[in-house]
Order: structure tokens, then C-alpha cells, then sequence
């Protein structure tokens, strides 16, 4: 084999599941990486016998790996990486190699609508299912008004998906109840970028991987989430100067145990970790003071909570060493090129904006943004979390606008045709989880889910299902397969999937690739757009001038539409249209109408969206989440400067006690993908790793006389997990489970079920800025489980 141009063959890309990260393609500071073709196709099935390859990109992580779909005789028989793709260089992870196509080929994925009647789920016609829906929804319009409806969508529907729910809820109804279970994994991504940039929009790129002379990875098992990037870091590691890998994490993740310093913290304690190195950075004159005088604000304030925060005190806090704690600010504060990257185990923890925003303030603190090789990354967890923001299906105006600036309200309705009173912009938008309180309480009655499962994702499963079954509440779910949050509905409506409709996303670095249809979907499915564009028109939505609010025949009129709603504003694709998506496999935004290249990195100018009339939010105070206010915020000039914000720590939510003595967090597994919905089906998965377990440090393990498969119950004051054990290098006193199993397994005898959901355990709490839950810190017991019945 060769480093450059080499096509992993079927037989080596059947291995991929044991060998994750694939073979090596070493290469140094500066250089480009070298290129690897991955490729999988069905069994049988060789590469000449493939009638055509269709442009897509992955949909199985954020990473957003450029690919080729293999169709034959009207299906797809596998994929291959595209080698002139930025973002992978031909290479795919096991995810992408196998549950992107498998999944979609199923035997159980649903291909007609079905309704509720006496209790049972039936197969109905389209006409049956929508007039049902449109009925509900007519009715409680007219009852009750727009407050009685709720939409939550996901991360994994296409940019022109998002921006028409956007347009229906803003518009047509003019509800502010819309959130996605990007909730779940990205809020905290956005609200950091906002709160100390003035917008969303994250300022790196990958290859500041290829530049970097040290990389911080605070909370993202990169390993496991985005297994391709970890390829590219592994590359760099192994090659000549590498990076030096600074690692947060309470687990020895393969992350973990490649770093130089791994900060093992006890869940929860992250802010404490983080002014402790603001701390260090200050105190040994690590700070670039020229930079932070010209474009930041905030810098006495931030002082003065870091200077409460010695290394031993977080130590003692966070449960690490604190000469662990000052050799990684040394590594930061003297290093000339970091980047940071940032994910779930800052994102879903206590404090989560609060902590996150530290990582944005030791760059600026050092100017580190904007070159190459220094740089921040506040991830996200979800192919298509990026669109949700953007479009405004997460509740957020439109195009970064600002939902508290009335000029930017007045554009929107300019655009739309409609009255501004019309959009909601009189409170904060819902966030997902104040959207299930409504419900519970009875104020939404009408609730369409859109390709996600909270009935496995969210917290506290237990109040969660008995959420969904209100009989109150009408629910709609549109999805691929029957999720247990589909046996909860009142209308389910079958969805096409990736490589069976056309449309846009952008993954973490603002990249925007096309996936093209390369396939009809199963049955009667239909692409989500097409449902969403079929209810407009059924209800009848207009704009003041008389014409239907949705215009739009299919998703190349719906992209030029968010085109056009997103001129002038930071995530401008007036310049990236579906031509240049098919000529270059992956456009950064922004790229503005006339212009030939993207921006690579935000903010190289230093001139920051934090003017009044242009930015996204005023702001917020981290530990309360109370908004800042137009007046306020202009009163302190930013004009173009960052803001370094700060809070003091409280620590989590729901600490250990003498009950409940451990602490509990949950993550994912290199093998699945969310709640499973495609990745069950997937054989070679599945099979990698088909049920929950549980992980415990050697220490806890020994004092409850357990070994590596005994089988425990895990419970903490909502609910039980019955797992069995894995022992390994997590920090003493943490219990760990990835969180993407259902709520029960399934034997053959229903009296041997047991309970295998994580989020049984998690408990309702979100940080006060991004709303984020907190799945990453909860109280538990664990005890022995001889017999399970």
C-alpha cells in the first residue's frame, strides 16, 4: 500500500469494525494529509458492477465526510470516500462504511402512514394521515391559538428541511414553541460561540489539525464521536513533530491515553479545571496584552473570579494533580499554535456555557484565533446541527438574527410576507426541554417530532414516556422506523432518508456539502421536505399579499430561498449554490454572491459580530442565564471586540451523597450513532456491540466484589439500569454507560426484560444559558444483580 491514493479494498474495509481508525498515513506539521479511499460495497457486489456512484456526504457524526453512494439495479450496494474532499481525503469511519447505506436498506423501515384507532397503530392512506393532522391542527388554531402547538425536529434533516419547519412554525403558525434535539448535543456549541464572539459560526477549520504544535481536547472523545478527525490527529501523532495532546476527561478514552496530560476530573467540576488555567495564564504573564486591550472586553472581571482559582484548589475540586493542571496551562500559555476543540463532556454538564466560554477566553487571552494551527472548535454532535441554528428550526431566528432586535424581526417578515407581529419574538424562544413541560402541562397539544427519539434521548425516560402518551396531546412523529418514540404517536408518517432525496448540509467548520438522490425511497416514504411543504399547503398558509407562504416545488427552490435569508448576515450562501456544490466537494460559508472562495478561519482581522445591529444576542450572565438587554450591551461599546466572560462555579447539580455515593455519566460508543436507529441495523454493529454496559473504575469494582461481566443494577433517584460491568481506567468514583440503548432489551421471555436506557438515570436540569440538559452528572448506587426478573 501506498500513502497517498490508497483504496482500501472490500476485504480490508470488512475489517474496519475491529480496526476502527484504519491504517496510518503519517505526515508532519504543515504538510497536507495524505489521501486513503475507503470503500465498502455489498457482498457480491464488485466494483465494476455498480451501474453508478452518487455525490453525498456522511450523515453518521458532524465530521461531514465527503462520499459516493454505489447503486445497482435501483438500490445502494455500498460507498466509497471521496479522495478531493477536504474534510476526510477519501476516508470513511465504521459508521459511514456501514450503517449509512445498510440502514436504509432495512426490511423494517416504515413505507406507509399510520394512525391511531382504538388504541392500535394502522396503516392509513397519506390523504387519511395528513387530514387527520390538519384537522388537529385547524381545530386547536382556532380553540386555542398558536401556543398549542410544538415542533421538535433533529440534527439530521437537510438544511432546506429545517429552513421550511422554520418558516411553517415562525410564519404560518407563529409559535415560539420549536427546538430540535440539537438541544441535546450543540446548544452549548452556539451559545459559547455567541456569548463571547457576538454570533455563531465556528472560527477553525480541520486543517488546523495539520498546523497545530499542541491540541486541547476538552470533553470530546473524538475517538468514538468522530472517528475520521481522530484518523487525522492519529496521523499527525505518529508522524514528525507532533502536536502535543492535552486531554479532559474523566474515562481513559484511546484519546485519553494518548495524551501527554490527561486531566481525569471528576463530572461536573469542568469550570473549575478551566479558571484555573485562565489563572495560570494570567499569573505567569502568558497573556498576549496588546491583543486582549484591542478586541476584547471583560478582562478585569474574568481576573477576578480566576484569581480565586489556584491550581491546588481546582485540584482538590476536580479530584487531578495540580502540577497536572500547571503543566497543561504551561502547554497552553507557551505553545505558538493551539487548538482547542471542545464537545459533550463540557456541553452536557453542569455549567456548560459557563465552562465552555473558558476555552474561547484562554485564545483570546493569547490571541490564538484566526491562523493557522490556532484555533477553536466548539463541536457539534450531529451531521446537520449546523443547519438547525442557522435556519431557525431550533427556535432561533433565521440567519444568526437576532430574535431580541426589532429590525432584524422586521427583515425576516420582509422576506416572508408577513406581519412582524406574526413572528414570535416577545420571550426567549422554548427551549426542548421548558417544549416537554408544556406538554406535560397541557398548554401544547399538538406535537409533530420530526427524525429524532426522545423517547430513548432525552432525561428522565420514565417522565418522558409518560409525556408522550398524554392522551391530551396529539402527536405526529415522521421518521424512517417504528422508534419507541413512534409507538407512541397518534400519526406516524414515513420519511425518506439519506441517498433517497436531495439537499444540503454543513458540518462543524461550516462546510456545506449536496447529497443527491441516488435511490427512491421504500413504499410511500416521502422526503421530510415534501411533508412539511404537503402541510402548508393543506393548511393553507399565505402571505399578506394573497400567495401561498411556501412557493416552492422542491429543494432546490427552498435552498435558494435561504439563500436569500441569509444575504448580509455571518452565514451568508448567497455565493454556494447546488452548481458549486456539484463542481467542489465541500464550500465553507461564508461565501457571498460574486465571491470564489471561502473564509477558512473567522475573526483573522480580529473584528468581531459584536456590533449592536449586526450580532445574534446581547448576551446573557452565565450563571443565571438573564439576559444581558440591548441597552446594557451597547452601553459597553463593543463594537467589534470579543467578550471574555466569566461565572463563578457551583459545581453539579445532584453531587454524591451517602445514597447515592457515585457519580454518573453517560457517552457514546465507537459503534453507534444516537438512539441506534440505523446503526442496530447494521449487522456488523450491531453485532460489535449489541447491548449497554456499564463502566467502573478498578478501586469501586474491587470494594462491591464485582469483575468484568457481572451483572449490576446502576440506580439513581429517578430510575434503575441493569448492565453488566466493565472494568477499566475511569476515574474512581464515576460510573459510566453509553446512552444510546431503548429502554428495555429485548429476550424472548418478557418476564427477563431489564432495563438497559441510561437516560432512566439522568435527571431534568439544563444550564441556564444554552438550556442544555445535564446528562453528565447524576447521583447512583450500584449493587450486585444476581437474577433479573
Amino acid at each position: 500500500m501506498t500513502d497517498e491514493g490508497t483504496t482500501v479494498t472490500t476485504g480490508a474495509a470488512r475489517g474496519r469494525v475491529r480496526d476502527v481508525w484504519g491504517h496510518r498515513t503519517p505526515f508532519g506539521r504543515g504538510d497536507r494529509w495524505p489521501d486513503r479511499a475507503d470503500q465498502l460495497l455489498a457482498e457480491g457486489i464488485a466494483e465494476e458492477d455498480v451501474d453508478r456512484w452518487v455525490r453525498s456526504a456522511c450523515a453518521l457524526c458532524s465530521n461531514g465526510c465527503g462520499c459516493d453512494i454505489a447503486v445497482k439495479d435501483g438500490r445502494m450496494v455500498g460507498i466509497r470516500g471521496r479522495i478531493d474532499d477536504a474534510i476526510n481525503h477519501g476516508r470513511l469511519g465504521p459508521k459511514g462504511l456501514y450503517a449509512s447505506w445498510q440502514g436504509m436498506e432495512h426490511h423494517d423501515r416504515l413505507t406507509t402512514p399510520l394512525v391511531r384507532r382504538d388504541g392500535e397503530l394502522v396503516p392509513a392512506s397519506w390523504d387519511e394521515a395528513m387530514a387527520m393532522i390538519v384537522e388537529r391542527s385547524r381545530a386547536l388554531l382556532d380553540e386555542v391559538g398558536p401556543l398549542s402547538h410544538g415542533f421538535y425536529t433533529s440534527g439530521q434533516l437537510f438544511l432546506e428541511e429545517y429552513y421550511a419547519l422554520a418558516v411553517i412554525g415562525k410564519a404560518g403558525i407563529g409559535t415560539p414553541h420549536m427546538d430540535g434535539n440539537t438541544r441535546l448535543c450543540t446548544a452549548t456549541a452556539a451559545s459559547s460561540l455567541k456569548e463571547t464572539f457576538g454570533a455563531d459560526g465556528q472560527p477553525g477549520c480541520y486543517e488546523d489539525i495539520d498546523e497545530c504544535d499542541a491540541l486541547f481536547l476538552f470533553g470530546h472523545n473524538m475517538a468514538a464521536t468522530q472517528t475520521v478527525l481522530w484518523s487525522r490527529v492519529l496521523d499527525r501523532l505518529d508522524g514528525p513533530e507532533p502536536p502535543v495532546l492535552v486531554v479532559v476527561d474523566p474515562r481513559e478514552t484511546p484519546v485519553a491515553k494518548r495524551a501527554v496530560v490527561h486531566l481525569a476530573v471528576n463530572p461536573g467540576t469542568n469550570l473549575a479545571l478551566m479558571l484555573a488555567l485562565v489563572h495560570e495564564v494570567l499569573a505567569n504573564g502568558w497573556a498576549d496584552d496588546a491583543y486582549v486591550t484591542a478586541h476584547t472586553l471583560g478582562l478585569d472581571a474574568l481576573r477576578r473570579e480566576a484569581e480565586q482559582w489556584s491550581p491546588e484548589r481546582a485540584a482538590e475540586v476536580c479530584g487531578v494533580a495540580a502540577s497536572d493542571i500547571r503543566e497543561a496551562a504551561r502547554i497552553f500559555g507557551t505553545s505558538e499554535r493551539v487548538l482547542s476543540t471542545v464537545l459533550q463532556g463540557f456541553y452536557q454538564s453542569s455549567q456548560a456555557t459557563a465552562a465552555s466560554c473558558q476555552v474561547n477566553n484562554l485564545h483570546l487571552l493569547r490571541g490564538m484565533i484566526g491562523r493557522p494551527g490556532a484555533g477553536i472548535l466548539q463541536m457539534n454532535g450531529q451531521p446537520t446541527a449546523q443547519n438547525n441554528r442557522e435556519t431557525g428550526a431550533d427556535g432561533d431566528l433565521p440567519g444568526f438574527r437576532n430574535w431580541e432586535n426589532p429590525d432584524h424581526v422586521a427583515e425576516l417578515a420582509r422576506l416572508w410576507g408577513v406581519d412582524p407581529l406574526v413572528i414570535p419574538h416577545w420571550a426567549p424562544p422554548t427551549h426542548a426541554m421548558q417544549l416537554f413541560r408544556y406538554v406535560e402541562q397541557g398548554s401544547i397539544r399538538f406535537l409533530w417530532i420530526s427524525a429524532t427519539n426522545p423517547a430513548v434521548s432525552l432525561p428522565q425516560l420514565s417522565r418522558i414516556r409518560d409525556i408522550l402518551a398524554k392522551p391530551e396531546t396529539f402527536v405526529v412523529v415522521q421518521d424512517l422506523f417504528l422508534t419507541e418514540t413512534a409507538e407512541l404517536a397518534d400519526v406516524v408518517l414515513p420519511a425518506a432518508g439519506w441517498g433517497e432525496k436531495t439537499g444540503t448540509f454543513t458540518n462543524a467548520t461550516r462546510t456545506v456539502h449536496l447529497s443527491e438522490q441516488a435511490v427512491e425511497p421504500p413504499g410511500e416514504a416521502r422526503a421530510d421536505l415534501d411533508i412539511f411543504l404537503d402541510y402548508a399547503r393543506r393548511m393553507d398558509f399565505r402571505r399578506d399579499d394573497g400567495r401561498p407562504l411556501l412557493e416552492w416545488a422542491g429543494p432546490d427552490d427552498a435552498y435558494r430561498a435561504w439563500q436569500e435569508c441569509s444575504r448580509g448576515r455571518p452565514c451568508d450562501y448567497t455565493g454556494i449554490s447546488y452548481d458549486d456544490l456539484r463542481r467542489e466537494s465541500g464550500i465553507q460559508w461564508p461565501r457571498r454572491e460574486g465571491e470564489t472562495t471561502s473564509i477558512r478561519r473567522l475573526y483573522a482581522d480580529a473584528d468581531f459580530p459584536t456590533y449592536p445591529e449586526y450580532c445574534e444576542t446581547y448576551g446573557h450572565d452565565l450563571a443565571t442565564g438573564a439576559d444581558v438587554g440591548e441597552q446594557a450591551f451597547s452601553a459597553q461599546r463593543p463594537d467589534g471586540r470579543a467578550f471574555l466572560k466569566a461565572a463563578a462555579y457551583s459545581g453539579p447539580h445532584e453531587p454524591p451523597d451517602d445514597g447515592y455515593p457515585l457519580r454518573f455519566t453517560t457517552g457514546r460508543s465507537v459503534y453507534h450513532f444516537h438512539t441506534r436507529t440505523k446503526t442496530a441495523r447494521s449487522p456488523e454493529l450491531d453485532a460489535a456491540a449489541p447491548s449497554v454496559w456499564v463502566e467502573l473504575a478498578e478501586a469501586d469494582a474491587a470494594a462491591r466484589g464485582l469483575g468484568d461481566g457481572d451483572m449490576v443494577e446502576v440506580r439513581s433517584r429517578r430510575g434503575r439500569l441493569v448492565a453488566p460491568v466493565r472494568v477499566t481506567g475511569i476515574r474512581p468514583g464515576t460510573v459510566f454507560a453509553p446512552f444510546h440503548y431503548g429502554y428495555w432489551d429485548a429476550p424472548e421471555s418478557a418476564e427477563q426484560r431489564r432495563p438497559t436506557a441510561a437516560n432512566e438515570l439522568t435527571i431534568t436540569e439544563w444550564d441556564p444559558v444554552s438550556k442544555q440538559p445535564v446528562f453528565k452528572t447524576a447521583a447512583v448506587r450500584v449493587t450486585r444483580v444476581e437474577v433479573e426478573r
